[in-house]
């Protein structure tokens, strides 16, 4: 049993939601307890004692969208291609040139890359669409060896597409099918699988069909990019006569456990479809912002009821930072200074955790009895008071992803004092930048 205390203590549950001096009681991988530090010591006297000193406590954070395999592009010059004029050719010059020439070594140190930025930046679970177009099979499980391997909780799918050719299509859902039974048996509750589609305008009706049947009774959900630039819908109704929504809920894709990515050129008839639907919306701001392919109208899917949570698209691994731009984007686009204020932190904080809970068996993103123990200690020291009324804007104004110090997924500590625990770091990383000169030779 470990107690994590003498800290300020953010819970994100109702009953409590901010506790000075506070103490989390982990047994096994579960929170069992908290309160004050010194009632937990006199509680529970047998237990290994975690000095906060005096930095925030809080759950550990969740991305609800990720793209490991986009890790390799950091820092690459692709000399032979010409300024991208809008989405679509980022999408050829760029990340549809990346995922061509990935083997299984790039993906599996670009897992430990991003896996480890991400438990450096306090997120202690990861929902990945991943794509390694010749090197399909057996690229969700080396995804999710890594995963084992850091001790972080992860959510993975492969994106199905049309356009390498009907035989990495068929891989493509071969190897969602395989991965998901695989995840299903996986008694830890640290690996997941979903059903990944890549969007809309790379897939035929038939594809569609193909997915729908081979997902069967798996109940996994699709996780699939909907509607991110206006070329989607054009596709979209061009082809079918619908518009994306439209489109994916004629197919049977929607459901309470399909995640539809960005949500940019929807209309009110599409966000009722996704209402009545249950089905999940996950925001990226920052890059929705360096695709310059708009804004999800936040207000109209929030004012429904609709279940948003916030991803990064493989942009950054520092939800903190996503929650800065989220806030900040929304009151530029509509020239209104008092909107986000709520959403931004509601779509971190709340929402994706509600995301989380409809995959995993027990709560996540909160501190209470019961919930997995996924627990971050925060370097913040505040200049101003923090009260139970103003923890999200402490949060949002005064806390970044390098302000984590330490890391605990699943009741185990996966850094410590800013130290990956599991895995060598440097040496891990010397080995990723070989790995990466290499692919950028191929690209």
């Amino acid at each position: 049993m470990k107690l994590i205390g003498n800290g300020i203590l953010i819970t994100r549950n109702s009953e409590t939601p901010l506790l000075f001096d506070g103490c989390v009681v982990v047994d096994g991988n579960l929170i069992t307890d908290y309160g004050k530090t010194q009632d937990m010591k006199e509680k529970y006297t047998d237990s290994e004692f975690i000095d906060a000193k005096g930095s925030v406590i809080m759950p550990g954070l969740i991305n609800t969208h990720h793209h490991i395999y986009s890790a390799f592009a950091r820092g690459m010059i692709l000399k032979d291609s010409k300024p991208s004029k809008d989405f679509g050719e980022i999408l050829e010059n760029l990340w549809w040139r990346v995922d061509k020439v990935l083997n299984l070594e790039d993906v599996k140190y670009s897992a430990y890359a991003t896996f480890m930025d991400s438990i450096k930046n306090g997120v202690t679970t990861v929902i990945d669409h991943h794509a390694s177009q010749n090197s399909v099979e057996k690229s969700l499980f080396t995804l999710a060896d890594v995963a084992k391997e850091l001790g972080l909780r992860a959510s993975l799918c492969y994106e199905v597409s049309d356009r390498d050719g009907e035989e990495i299509c068929n891989q493509a859902i071969q190897e969602n099918v395989d991965f998901i039974k695989y995840a299903n048996n996986d008694e830890s509750d640290m690996i997941k699988g979903m059903f990944g589609i890549h969007a809309s305008f790379t897939v035929s009706d038939k594809t569609l069909e193909k997915c729908v049947e081979a997902m069967g009774d798996l109940d996994a959900g699709f996780h699939i990019h909907t509607a991110e630039g206006i070329g989607d819908l054009h596709d979209s109704l061009n082809k079918y006569g619908k518009r994306v929504v439209e489109r994916l809920h004629d197919a049977k894709i929607l459901g309470k456990k399909t995640i539809l990515v960005h949500c940019i050129h929807v209309n009110d008839f599409e966000l009722e479809l996704i209402k009545e639907t249950d089905s999940l919306v996950v925001h990226n701001p920052e890059s929705n912002m360096g695709n310059a392919v708009g804004c999800t109208p936040l207000l109209p899917i929030m004012d429904k009821g609709i279940t948003m949570g916030l991803g990064t698209d493989g942009y950054t691994s520092d939800m903190f930072e996503s929650l800065k731009v989220a806030n900040i984007l929304h009151k530029h686009h509509l020239c209104n200074p008092n909107v986000a204020w709520v959403e931004a932190p509601a779509m971190l904080f709340d929402n994706n955790r509600k995301i989380a809970e409809r995959f995993f068996n027990k709560p996540l993103g909160v501190i209470e009895k019961g919930a997995y123990a996924d627990i971050i200690i925060v370097d913040y020291d505040s200049l101003t008071p923090i009260n139970e009324n103003n923890i999200n804007s402490h949060l949002l104004f005064g806390v970044m992803g390098k302000n984590v110090v330490s890391t605990m997924i699943n009741g185990e500590f996966v850094m410590f004092n800013r130290e990956i625990i599991n895995v060598d770091e440097k040496a891990i990383l010397a080995k990723s930048r070989e790995v990466a000169s290499r692919f950028w030779e191929r690209v």
